[in-house]
Order: C-alpha cells, then structure tokens, then sequence
C-alpha cells in the first residue's frame, strides 16, 4: 500500500523522525502500529501464584559460589577481587 502525504504531515513526520533518530518510514510504521493494531493480551499471574512463580521462565539467580570461592559474601564486605582486574 502506497500512501500519500501532504507536505504538512511529511514535514511533521521527518522531524519527529529525527528527533526520535530513526527513520520517517519506521516511525510512520510504529505510529500506526500502535494506533490501529491491538496490543496482544497480557498474562495475569494465576491465584496464589507469586511474582517468581510467574516470572519463573524469565528471570533466574546465581550463586556467586559459582563464580567465587566461597561466595561474594557480600553482606559482609567481602568480595574476592582475584580475577576481576583493577579497581
């Protein structure tokens, strides 16, 4: 689908373009995009499910063990340096 613009709307739509720094032809696309298409449906937690049980795909943890002998131990004020360069 071609579109015509009159030259008041390019105008308008080049320098919004440029002061987002993307393209007239991108910003024309998000702009109608989030005007005329619904936004997909968001997921709700089911009941008794906490925010980890729900994020649980998405995020995840690490055990500075892992990574340092004996942990970070952070709460402490202990983090091993070894490795990780100057400061």
């Amino acid at each position: 689908m071609d579109i015509k613009l009159t030259p008041d709307i390019e105008a308008a739509l080049t320098q919004e373009a440029r002061r987002r720094g993307t393209t007239v032809e991108t910003r024309a696309l998000t702009y109608l995009r989030e005007r005329f298409v619904s936004p997909e449906p968001v997921e709700e937690a089911g009941d008794g499910e906490t925010l980890a049980d729900f994020l649980g795909d998405y995020i995840g943890a690490l055990s500075s063990g892992e990574f340092v002998d004996g942990g970070a131990q952070m709460s402490l004020g202990i983090v091993a340096r070894e490795g990780l360069g100057p400061r």
